[in-house]
């Protein structure tokens, strides 16, 4: 079984990316169930409803979310009474509204997708290892297949969740740093790993926003309102993983890129 995982989706430049390619991929990688995080989906904060439909409608099976899950709150709370295929953090509070997994199906195989949000740097939510504990344990024989989205912003946090969960799950992978990082591999004990997955939207600007109101940070400590970098080039990040559908351990982990 192959699966597709997408970086970040940041703005208007990173949807059209979507649109303009993700059927492409699915079909030339011969991917039988694709993951999208699409937390900055919206003007780079949060997703709308309709953004996230049309994203569903590229050949995204599942989105996930991060920090910026509630942003838009109105359409978060439509598309999780909608039952849509959206994912916020596992690890927010009982009674938060959403879901933080699911069972999905991908001819005929169950497939449980997960994600949760670190906590260095982040807010402070519940344990995402806890969480991970908890998760896993529910989902018990329903899936052999489970995928993680563990959207943090330290590497150290990351590579601990990919140690703590090598074994127990198919794949983790990191998000919200929009850098592809180049550690991918397959752990001992069969799970895919990547710190982080990259981001899909604007090439040209400081993780998607301008340059220039990132640089005022950093030389003259300038705090000015973030705009994304619409304007000039994109790019698409993402993974392909390849898992034994059967016992669920991971085979292969490569690093996509396309530049536009």
């Amino acid at each position: 079984m192959r699966i597709l995982a997408v970086g970040d989706v940041v703005g208007t430049s990173g949807c059209i990316m979507m649109r303009d390619f993700l059927r492409t991929i699915k079909k030339e990688k011969q991917i039988d169930f694709c993951v999208v995080n699409a937390e900055n989906a919206s003007n780079g904060k949060g997703i709308t409803r309709s953004l996230a439909y049309e994203l569903l409608d590229y050949g995204a099976d599942v989105l996930t979310m991060g920090n910026h899950t509630f942003s838009k709150l109105a359409d978060m709370s439509k598309l999780f009474e909608e039952n849509a295929n959206i994912l916020r953090p596992a690890n927010y509070p009982p009674g938060t509204m959403g879901v933080g997994y699911k069972i999905f199906h991908a001819n005929g195989v169950p497939i449980a997708v997960a994600n949760v949000l670190g906590r260095v740097y982040l807010a402070q939510l519940d344990c995402p290892f806890r969480a991970m504990d908890a998760i896993i344990e529910e989902i018990g024989t329903q899936a052999a297949v489970i995928l993680v989205d563990f959207h943090a912003e330290v590497t150290s946090e990351k590579v601990a969740m990919g140690w703590y969960l090598d074994g127990r799950v198919s794949a983790v992978w990191g998000t919200h740093t929009h850098v592809l990082t180049a550690d991918e591999r397959v752990l001992p004990n069969g799970t895919a790993y990547i710190t982080d997955i990259g981001m899909t939207g604007p090439r040209n600007g400081i993780l998607g926003v301008k340059k220039e109101i990132i640089l005022k940070r950093f030389v003259q400590a300038q705090h000015d309102k973030f705009e994304l970098d619409e304007n000039g080039r994109t790019q698409l990040n993402a993974v392909v993983i390849e898992v034994d559908e059967l016992n669920g351990k991971a085979k292969k982990i490569e690093r996509l890129t396309i530049f536009e």
